[in-house]
């Protein structure tokens, strides 16, 4: 291709040139000509690229095609049920649940039924009227007898997601969401910013290890500075991150190019600088510690809930953590299970890929161990990874969860369209960018009203699958009313296969 670019060179340079001195409006051709010589020259004579090097301008055409590829098998490639994270069809319930239209769908199922993993619940002969399954029981008070201000929390509320890793429209507009419909907005560790107090929306304050919002300048923990954002009154709950499912054991990523001043001030760091948190906290490092750093965190709050939010890994480490928690008889008021295919913004691949129990294993194991020490009646489970529709919220709570997090179904209220370019600071949609210019096309209240839309679809969807099912209250769901399918023959249900009883898989 390098003789084909020359030739290329020897055949259009004379003949531009030719054409130029017999009349001088063939000038304008080398608005196209003169850059396609330049780069290709370029091509020729850099060192970096061996496709550009030994195909001259040419071989640009693959890194056009590689920026293309996603768009072109998202849209004509992938069938409904195939794509990933998030398939075709989940992503269309989101987006006509935050529109409110089309409420059903034609022509029954695309999934296959007889595929292993299929799951489903069994209806009742004898279905409740939504009037019997209350919206009250769709609602859950978190706060151990340690807890002097119980928070009443919706059974799906917005996963962790910082401002930084979002574009303030996007965090405004989630605020106002959960503002108009009752439920909590979690910050995610960068701290609680303008945007999430501008309509009033219950905030859940999450504390990470960098302990942005909290933090001296020296990055230590400051009892002072967490005590006055701790004691907002939009702030009902405080979450401190020992993991995230998309990267557990590693710290928080913000990429230098999203780290404005506006948020450098608001985390406390330097501005346009990479901020790496640490893996682990400072402020302790044992199971005692943990407790004895919640108690302190509850008498600096004023007596808030504090929760923990870990991805499960080593069992040895939760169990004795629930041993101390009976020693001592104190604990997190909740404890969010992130699984290991949670969503993230920034992630080195093998922590999103290769580390971290999955969302049900983390879950089953967390909820028999605290049966295990009878601490389940004090500690509420939240739990987050994949919760799309209602039968997700129905199978979690079934496991044993209290409640849920959703943080990409949330997203895609917002308005995304699964790029996939979350870590570049390009999001089209204008939600996980700190550009300007694409973020000001984000109405804040258009997208705060589909998110509160979504919300009250989804809730709805879950009243009406516990009445068909005959269950008038979410605490009266067990393993034995999912089922899966493991064979093309054989059917199993979640109790049989995670029965309650095992504290290890």
């Amino acid at each position: 291709m390098r003789k084909w670019f020359i030739v290329y060179c020897i055949v259009t340079v004379p003949l531009a040139s030719y054409f130029i001195y017999l009349h001088p409006w063939w000038s304008l051709s080398l608005i196209l000509l003169l850059p396609s010589w330049l780069v290709g020259l370029y091509d020729l004579t850099q060192t970096r690229h061996t496709i550009k090097k030994n195909y001259p301008l040419f071989g640009r055409l693959r890194y056009v095609m590689e920026e293309l590829r996603p768009k072109v098998y998202q849209y004509f490639v992938e069938s409904d049920t195939d794509g990933t994270p998030i398939n075709r069809i989940n992503r269309s319930v989101v987006y006509q649940r935050a529109k409110r239209v089309l409420r059903t769908k034609p022509f029954g199922t695309q999934v296959d039924v007889y595929e292993p993993g299929y799951e489903w619940i069994n209806h009742s002969m004898y279905p409740l009227s939504d009037h019997e399954v209350s919206l009250e029981s769709l609602r859950v008070e978190i706060g151990s007898k340690h807890c002097q201000q119980k928070y009443n929390a919706s059974i799906l509320n917005i996963s962790a997601m910082s401002y930084g890793s979002l574009s303030g429209n996007a965090v405004e507009a989630l605020n106002r969401g959960a503002s108009l419909g009752g439920f909590a907005q979690n910050t995610g560790e960068g701290s609680i910013s303008d945007y999430h107090l501008k309509h009033g929306g219950h905030i859940i304050w999450q504390i990470g290890t960098g302990y942005f919002g909290a933090r001296d300048h020296d990055g230590n923990f400051s009892d002072e500075l967490f005590s006055k954002n701790a004691k907002r009154e939009s702030v009902k709950m405080i979450e401190i991150k020992l993991s995230q499912g998309a990267k557990p054991g590693h710290g928080g990523i913000l990429p230098a190019k999203k780290n404005t001043p506006e948020i450098a001030r608001i985390r406390g760091v330097k501005p346009y600088t990479a901020v790496i948190s640490p893996p682990g906290h400072t402020e302790f490092n044992n199971s005692e510690g943990l407790i004895k750093f919640i108690q302190r965190l509850r008498d600096l709050s004023g007596g808030k809930p504090i929760g923990i939010k870990l991805c499960f890994g080593k069992l040895h480490e939760f169990e004795d953590l629930c041993i101390k928690m009976k020693e001592m008889d104190n604990y997190p008021d909740y404890i969010v299970v992130d699984g290991g295919e949670g969503g993230t913004g920034a992630a080195p691949l093998e922590f999103s890929d290769s580390l971290g129990t999955p969302m049900t294993e983390g879950l089953v194991l967390v909820s028999n161990l605290l049966n295990k020490y009878g601490l389940k009646d004090q500690i509420k489970l939240i739990v987050s990874g994949k919760i799309i529709t209602g039968f997700h919220i129905v199978r979690a709570l079934s496991l044993g969860a209290d409640a849920c997090y959703s943080a990409r179904a949330m997203m895609l209220a917002l308005g995304c369209i699964q790029a996939l370019i979350c870590n570049t600071n390009k999001c089209p949609a204008g939600i996980a960018t700190q550009d300007k210019s694409l973020s000001w096309g984000l109405d804040v209240e258009n997208k705060g009203t589909r998110i509160n839309n979504f919300h009250q679809e989804t809730v709805h969807s879950v009243r009406e699958i516990l009445g068909s099912a005959g269950v008038d209250h979410p605490s009266k769901l067990s393993r034995a009313d999912i089922f899966r399918r493991v064979s093309p023959t054989k059917v199993k249900s979640l109790e049989e296969i995670f029965p309650s009883s095992q504290t290890i898989l």
